[in-house]
């Protein structure tokens, strides 16, 4: 269980896997027009005409949330939700099923006690970095089909749905044109994984400590908000980049340019664009998967103990 101090998982190995792919596919269906927002804001770069500055077509987290439903329908703030799917199942399971077990692996088989905060960033970072390496094509597909906006008149689509991306892609850029971006994001999910599980797992530790509060759902609220919090702290420069990176290749020579040429063209606050969206996204992301993870991991102890 996440959190459980020095507990060793109480159920299997493929039963974390699937309460761990259920939980963070839930909370994608619930939380991904925010992302398919976020995504929007964070590659709409200054638009200069003239001398004149370009009023921005995207304004703020629920302006650009009813800009694309009005233009482009409610549906289109779902879009990626099928490689965004593809990506939890894949990512989601393996990043927050291996967490325990990784955990258990970096403090020894017979460690007793409250496991040092440490540990858990080292096991967030490698079970992230494992994860992302394995789920990048689902991530490329994902921001392609967000990044999309409404087409002209006539103008055909890219890609006509989430395997014809994948095949697209595989056909026209090659096949390791999909893992484009594979530095920043392994970087970006092992550092926001870290973020988010290992301040979990602290918080939650350090609430359990004070009197009167039991492992229920007001304590994984609180933990979630706190974790979702820090990843955005740590993990918003990162994001930017990636965003910046997988939207458009050609414009950056690698991570360090797209960092540098941000910095140049739009000031360091670029870097926290979209702050208060993706605390709304990753902060609403983390309750709802926590939550959902801790009832999904009831569920299946009881089955497996039947």
């Amino acid at each position: 269980m996440v959190g459980g101090g020095n507990s060793k998982s109480d159920i299997s190995l493929p039963g974390t896997f699937a309460a761990s792919a259920f939980a963070a596919c839930f909370a994608e269906i619930c939380t991904i027009p925010l992302d398919t927002a976020k995504v929007r804001l964070q590659l709409q770069k200054k638009a200069l005409a003239g001398d004149g500055v370009v009023l921005p077509k995207y304004n703020g987290m629920l302006g650009t949330v009813g800009t694309i439903a009005r233009e482009e329908g409610l549906s289109a703030l779902w879009k990626g939700i099928v490689p965004g799917l593809h990506r939890q199942c894949l990512f989601g399971g393996l990043r927050i099923g291996l967490y325990e077990p990784v955990k258990n692996l970096y403090v020894g088989e017979n460690f007793v006690g409250d496991v040092p905060l440490t540990k858990k960033i080292l096991a967030g970072l490698t079970t992230g970095a494992l994860a992302i390496a394995v789920a990048n094509p689902t991530d490329l597909v994902k921001v392609r089909l967000q990044a999309e906006g409404k087409l002209a008149p006539g103008v055909p689509r890219r890609y006509s749905g989430a395997l014809n991306a994948y095949s697209t892609i595989a056909k026209q850029e090659g096949v390791r044109a999909l893992w484009t971006g594979l530095g920043p994001n392994v970087a970006r999910n092992a550092i926001i994984n870290a973020a988010e599980l290992a301040s979990y797992d602290q918080v939650k530790q350090t609430i359990l400590k004070i009197p009167g509060f039991t492992d229920n759902v007001l304590t994984h609220i609180l933990s979630g908000l706190g974790a979702g919090f820090v990843a955005v702290c740590v993990g918003s420069p990162v994001d930017v980049v990636k965003s910046r990176m997988m939207g458009d290749s050609t414009a950056y020579k690698n991570t360090l340019d797209c960092f540098v040429k941000t910095l140049k063209n739009d000031g360091p606050f670029a870097f926290y664009k979209g702050f208060i969206p993706n605390f709304g996204r990753l902060g609403s992301w983390n309750v709802i998967m926590f939550l959902t993870l801790e009832q999904a991991k009831k569920v299946v102890k009881s089955i497996e103990s039947a």
